[in-house]
């Protein structure tokens, strides 16, 4: 029985260890944090089940004009076929314009998603992240983003 269970895992293991993610991955990522609502987005992988995100967000609207920029280490995890899953953490800065209110605020991040990888050179990705802004007059509190991601690998 002991047998058994080494040999499940060992094939649970490699069958984990076999999925792969791309080298780098540039793209969408369409959310509703704090308005900014479109983000470029670049993935580019660390070592096995690693990876760095970096995503430049902007806000252009009649009462604030604003980006960010937020960088995450994140751990991937297949699940199965194309489906992976992961998590992340980071921070990021960014610079706002709020008529006669302007300045720069900082951010911590969490990151928590599921995403595709397709047989082509596509990922599509739907993820969380709460955020927590440091700049009393823009950001000072918890912001929950839910965006879809779209990138192209390469």
């Amino acid at each position: 029985m002991k047998n058994l269970i080494l040999i499940l895992f060992l094939i649970g293991a490699t069958t984990m260890s076999a999925q792969s993610i791309s080298k780098n991955a540039l793209g969408i990522r369409v959310g509703d944090n704090d308005g900014f609502g479109g983000e470029i987005s670049y993935q580019r992988y660390l070592q096995e089940n690693n990876r760095l995100e970096f995503d430049l967000g902007w806000r252009d609207s009649d009462n604030v004009e604003a980006f960010k920029l937020v960088g995450l280490y994140q751990w991937v995890m297949p699940i199965d076929g194309g489906f992976n899953w992961y998590v992340g953490a980071g921070g990021g800065v960014g610079s706002f314009d709020a008529g006669d209110n302007d300045g720069a605020f900082a951010l911590i991040a969490g990151d928590i998603g599921i995403e595709y990888d397709f047989d082509f050179p596509l990922l599509i990705s739907l993820d969380m992240r709460p955020e927590i802004g440091f700049n009393d007059n823009y950001s000072d509190d918890l912001d929950l983003d839910i965006a879809l991601g779209l990138r192209y690998q390469f």
